[in-house]
């Protein structure tokens, strides 16, 4: 199931500084590459890595505001799977 969403100009300037930043989680980083990737690929989505990655970032005190700023859009980007 695709999304049809697009990472907007904040998240994508959020995720920029995050990936240009020494001081960015691994996980931080992987959230925002997922969020940067999906800037105008509509039909592209989160990965599971990339999702759990961007939960950890969200729920760590230690995360920048940019940090979770990407983290949170990279996660609206992942499929709904029901069950």
């Amino acid at each position: 199931m695709t999304k049809k969403e697009v990472t907007s100009k904040k998240a994508a300037s959020a995720a920029s500084k995050v990936l240009r930043s020494k001081s960015s989680s691994k996980a931080a980083k992987s959230a925002a590459g997922s969020t940067l990737s999906q800037t105008i690929a509509p039909k592209k989505v989160t990965g599971v890595k990339a999702g759990s990655a961007a939960s950890k970032t969200l729920r760590s005190k230690r995360s920048s505001k940019s940090a979770k700023t990407s983290a949170g859009s990279a996660l609206t980007q992942r499929p709904n799977h029901k069950k």
